[in-house]
């Protein structure tokens, strides 16, 4: 399940993605923008900086930017950063993998089975979704509404 933390990094992504070819942002303006509580969002954005995802400048012209385009960034990478892996077991991920205490024999357990497909069709959609897409999304839906 997406956690608040990981919702808000998404959101303060988008945000950023929207933002002129060099321009920055500073943290209170992502989160009065977003609704996003600023001491929270420092948390998150210092994560995203240090996974390589964000820069940051300091100064009166500072603030935070992507670091690389929107079209580079995959939704399944900012996830694992804020959230961890994407598999809704431990058993089930492939890189945080542990065994249940609770089973006889991994290899067979049909939970582990089954959730192992469900964490392969979520990291198949989130790692080929890009930011840029994940923006366009967002810019269809509320294009809908304006048009209703």
């Amino acid at each position: 399940m997406l956690t608040k933390k990981g919702k808000y990094g998404l959101k303060a992504l988008v945000d950023l993605a929207r933002l002129a070819p060099g321009e920055t942002a500073f943290v209170t303006e992502i989160a009065v923008r977003n609704n996003i509580p600023k001491k929270f969002l420092d948390t998150i954005l210092l994560e995203l900086r240090n996974t390589g995802i964000l820069r940051s400048k300091k100064g009166p012209n500072g603030g935070y930017s992507l670091s690389k385009p929107a079209a580079e960034i995959r939704i399944g990478q900012v996830i694992r950063a804020l959230d961890g892996p994407l598999a809704p077991i431990r058993c089930a991920s492939r890189t945080a993998f542990e065994t249940c205490d609770d089973c006889a024999d991994p290899e067979t357990c049909q939970v582990r089975l089954s959730m192992t497909e469900v964490r392969d069709a979520i990291a198949t959609i989130l790692d080929n979704m890009s930011l840029d897409e994940f923006v366009a999304k967002e810019n269809r839906a509320a294009e809908l509404i304006a048009g209703e």
